[in-house]
């Protein structure tokens, strides 16, 4: 048996995936056998979240630390270079399959409290493909405990059309990004785009540019979906996210395994900003029996 447990493929049409037993992660993503996401080996460990749910908070908790209705917590820290507990609890977990068909597959998971989350969530993820629309995800949380609880979520794909990002053209929807600190930690509100090198809006060449910044502010369609692009000389691969996620990371891949470096872009939707747990920014407060449904999605778009 693989590091990443067993191995969930769905189809349809050109497009395939693997979901994977490990944190219900999406390990591949193609289209006619060209890669939308960056992948990795079903015997290797998702490097650099590729893939992974990040629940119950995405990104950052500085120190770990956080309170929740007068109580003080203490995340385990597990990004030690910047004192910080990063990503959530449930991307390295044992997720169950619920139904798995040719072009579908639910996995769930329960978890269970401990001593820095000392709340209960059942989780449920459905993925989708469609020979027109491409991959659909659907994450959903609910409150199976017996007090409210602080909940955010968040996804790490990395799109890539098969050259370096750097020769490709990015579109990012978003009118304010938010600054970071040395640690990674935001500090005060969200500023405007306009005028700084953030400005993706209506796309351009990316080149050497480093990014690694919680974007907001974004623009939606009637439906509600905001889109990102990467375009290359010869496809586009483009990625969309719900009203539930008001917030996008894009990272420029610069910190992961050297073969891979700035071959992809890391697109990640979110509930909440990074350090929500701490700031309470857009922070969701789960009741008993309260549920949150996400969704985003990921297409080759020309």
């Amino acid at each position: 048996m693989s590091l990443t447990g067993e191995q969930f493929p769905i189809a349809a049409g050109g497009y395939r995936a693997t979901v994977t037993e490990a944190g219900a992660g999406l390990r591949e993503l193609t289209f006619q056998d060209q890669p939308l996401i960056l992948s990795h080996g079903a015997d290797q460990t998702a490097p650099a979240a590729f893939g992974q749910l990040l629940i119950p908070w995405p990104n950052r908790v500085d120190h770990g630390r956080y309170s929740f209705d007068g109580t003080a917590y203490q995340l385990d820290i597990n990004e030690p270079a910047y004192d910080c507990a990063i990503h959530g609890l449930a991307r390295w977990a044992t997720w169950a399959p619920a139904e798995h068909e040719a072009d579908r597959v639910r996995l769930t998971h329960r978890l269970l409290g401990s001593p820095g989350y000392p709340f209960r969530l059942d989780l449920d993820v459905e993925y989708t493909l469609d020979a027109a629309r491409g991959l659909t995800v659907r994450l959903t949380a609910t409150n199976s405990g017996t007090r409210p609880a602080p909940y955010a979520h968040g996804a790490h794909p990395y799109l890539t059309v098969g050259q370096p990002i750097d020769t490709c053209v990015v579109r990012v929807p978003a009118d304010d990004h938010l600054p970071v600190d040395g640690r990674m930690i935001p500090y005060g509100p969200p500023q405007p785009v306009k005028g700084t090198d953030y400005d993706l809006r209506d796309g351009r060449l990316l080149g050497d540019q480093r990014i690694d910044l919680a974007f907001t502010g974004l623009t939606r369609g009637a439906d509600g979906r905001a889109w990102v692009h990467l375009s290359g000389e010869n496809r586009t691969t483009s990625f969309w996210l719900d009203r539930t996620q008001p917030w996008l990371e894009i990272y420029t891949a610069d910190n992961v395994p050297s073969t891979l470096a700035r071959q992809g872009l890391g697109v990640e939707p979110m509930t909440s900003p990074p350090n929500a747990f701490a700031t309470g920014d857009d922070l969701v407060r789960l009741d008993p029996g309260g549920t949150i449904t996400g969704c985003w999605g990921i297409a080759a778009t020309a």
